[in-house]
């Protein structure tokens, strides 16, 4: 049975300087594509190079060594078997109470930036979530009295960690490094979430270890609910008659060279990133022999999980997951049969360790094909079965786990996939069930019972993309059909239809987009100098899934941190230093990162080389039948093709499933 993710993690890379680790898992590729992630040797020679220039001291810490994005017209011009480009290496490092970023040349073993910021908050540590702000909080004698009113007398058996308070509104913590630190007992159960030590929390100033203080709303009894959900404690398990097998025995359809990936007429480049996981890169279709371009670049950029209690221990969390923590340094590695089909090949990724040194992560990246029992399409007694290739990774965020697919179709669609799944987090009641009142009315305002004693909280997911597509080139539009009713004459046996009235987006202003029912319309990058063979402009539309409008006040410290969810979709100007929603640096971040500072330059984004900016996601009200482990509740948005082909693309694809 899994552990808790984070923990083992963590456990590893803290121990890590005095260990054989230290060594590649596997040998290494050679550099092939100007996008290629660095490699072990050269993580290794930006710490050399750091090291020669005195730059470094005994309490640096890294939170990122990462390949600096190449110059976007280098890379698009840049042909295999030409010269190499410049391999750059961008370095986020804590140096005390401040962040450092610098910019590393490998050709030319030079650093040739180093700019030190107080201004902002470097990413989250491990050594910050499990160490020493953890062990000073179990030390206090405040904490631990409070701790022995509850019955726990000993630290032994609890699991504590320390994370970043996302809402740091209070004026007495401005410009400190804070963490709140929260312990769940774990002694006598395997499923480490259940458990929890209610209302009990510490503020601890990460840079000193000073426990500034320590609430406590309630003491509420631990419950004697376990929730196990491991084979063993399942009893007899349901089975099928028969299995279902997903066999190639002439080999997968799809190559992989390198971090290239060639499936039909689908090319892509493919990376583990440690801050957003996956990246697709480079992502052209062959038509008719002729390479055309689709989208140069596309990752998650952010997650926004805020929690709807207004306790102290439950409104504090409001996780950007990405930035504050990862999504591919919390990564893998993917199980064959369970997370991946047996026929999956698999790409491992590098991650930063606290002490700078590297760490291989094998099996991040699973790719296979499927088959999906449904047709691409048919007429009749004619048609053609659906295969698609699926690009996964799975991040394990302590209780949630996170599903990222990325899915391309053989008719030039591909879609972005969410899944998520684990254990919601729960809070401890006083009530067994929901029929019990507590001090005279239900304990389930802000959540609902899942067990006796146990309330999942109500919360939010919000996933955000940053999709550079480039149709046919990087200048594009963004196009806008607005669906409107017109009325027929009054002679006409019709009473009303719908025409389309587009609309090109001049500037940033106007692409703040969001879904509405009452004013349906079409969302699409076109390229505006070229034409398909009935002339228009060949363009891609993107499908939002399921979408969740934000409930919060619109001076709610979480919602203003997390601007990008005021709207569905933001429309940009390109500009290879704005990568991430919310903005570069997410612990402790003021209000106003990110996007809402991005679009404030109003820049046009007409003719222009632009990035698209989709969120969509979920309130969760939690349900029986999300415990205790919760079902993968798939989200996902599509991006598909709009008078770019001249034709139905998977009208020539074989009739072999």
């Amino acid at each position: 049975m899994k552990r808790h993710a984070l923990l083992l993690l963590a456990t590893g890379l803290l121990g890590f300087a005095d260990t054989a680790a230290a060594q590649p898992a596997t040998p290494q590729p050679e550099v092939r594509h100007p996008l290629d992630p660095l490699g072990w040797n050269e993580h290794w020679r930006v710490l050399e190079i750091l090291e020669s220039s005195g730059r470094l001291t005994p309490k640096t810490r890294f939170t990122r060594i990462a390949l600096s994005p190449p110059d976007k017209a280098k890379v698009l011009a840049w042909k295999p078997g030409a010269k190499a480009l410049p391999r750059q290496a961008e370095v986020r490092l804590k140096e005390g109470t401040n962040a450092v970023e610098a910019l590393v040349d490998l050709d030319r073993g030079a650093v040739l930036d180093w700019k030190v910021r107080s201004d902002v908050q470097p990413a989250w540590l491990i050594e910050e979530f499990l160490g020493a702000p953890v062990q000073a909080v179990l030390n206090h004698p405040d904490f631990r009295a409070k701790l022995k009113a509850r019955g726990i007398g000993t630290t032994r058996f609890l699991n504590c960690r320390a994370m970043p308070l996302g809402n740091h509104a209070e004026p007495k913590y401005a410009g400190k490094r804070i963490a709140i630190v929260r312990c769940d007992p774990v002694n006598g159960v395997r499923n480490l979430f259940v458990r929890r030590v209610e209302g009990l929390i510490a503020i601890v100033d990460v840079n000193t270890n000073e426990v500034l203080e320590i609430s406590d709303d309630e003491v509420v009894p631990t419950t004697a609910t376990k929730a196990d959900y491991d084979r063993a404690n399942l009893g007899k398990l349901r089975g099928f008659p028969t299995s279902i097998a997903l066999s190639q025995p002439g080999g997968p359809s799809f190559t992989i060279d390198g971090h290239g990936v060639t499936w039909g007429n689908w090319s892509f480049h493919l990376r583990s990133d440690q801050r957003v996981g996956t990246q697709i890169s480079r992502l052209t279709w062959n038509d008719g022999g002729k390479s055309r371009d689709v989208m140069y670049e596309g990752y998650l950029s952010e997650i926004f999980v805020p929690y709807m209690d207004p306790r102290r221990d439950w409104y504090t969390r409001t996780l950007l997951v990405a930035g504050e923590y990862s999504m591919g340094g919390l990564s893998g590695p993917l199980t064959p049969g369970i997370d991946c089909p047996e026929t999956a090949a698999y790409m491992s990724g590098l991650i930063t360790q606290d002490n700078g040194r590297p760490a291989e992560k094998d099996n991040v990246i699973c790719v296979f094909e499927r088959t999906t029992g449904d047709m691409s399409w048919r007429h009749a007694d004619d048609g053609r079965p659906k295969r698609e290739l699926v690009v996964r990774m799975v991040a394990d965020l302590g209780n949630y786990d996170y599903v990222f697919d990325w899915v391309f179709e053989s008719d030039g669609q591909f879609r972005v996939v969410t899944g998520a799944t684990g254990i919601v987090a729960v809070q401890t009641s006083k009530a067994e069930d929901a029929t019990i009142l507590v001090n005279g009315k239900r304990d389930d305002a802000y959540g609902r019972f899942v067990d006796k004693g146990v309330i999942g909280v109500n919360h939010d997911h919000y996933f955000n993309f940053r999709l550079d597509l480039d149709i046919d080139g990087p200048v594009n539009s963004f196009l806008k059909d607005e669906l409107k009713t017109v009325r027929l004459p009054d002679d006409h046996p019709r009473r009303s239809i719908w025409v389309s009235e587009e609309t090109t987006l001049g500037r940033e202003d106007d692409g703040k987009l969001s879904v509405g029912h009452g004013n349906p319309a079409l969302w699409r990058v076109i390229n505006p100098a070229r034409r398909n063979h009935v002339g228009y402009p060949p363009s891609y539309q993107l499908m939002l899934g399921h979408t969740a409008h934000t409930l919060f006040s619109k001076d709610d410290v979480p919602r203003r941190r997390a601007g990008f969810i005021d709207n569905d979709l933001w429309i940009t100007a390109y500009d290879p230093n704005e990568r991430y929603a919310a903005g570069e640096y997410a612990v402790l971040s003021p209000p106003g990162e990110g996007l809402p500072k991005f679009a404030a330059a109003n820049r046009p984004i007409a003719n222009a080389d632009i990035v698209l900016w989709p969120t969509f996601g979920m309130q969760h009200k939690v349900r029986a039948e999300d415990w205790p482990v919760m079902p993968v509740l798939w989200h996902s948005i599509t991006v598909r093709p709009f008078d770019f082909f001249d034709r139905n693309p998977a009208l020539d694809i074989d009739v072999k499933p």
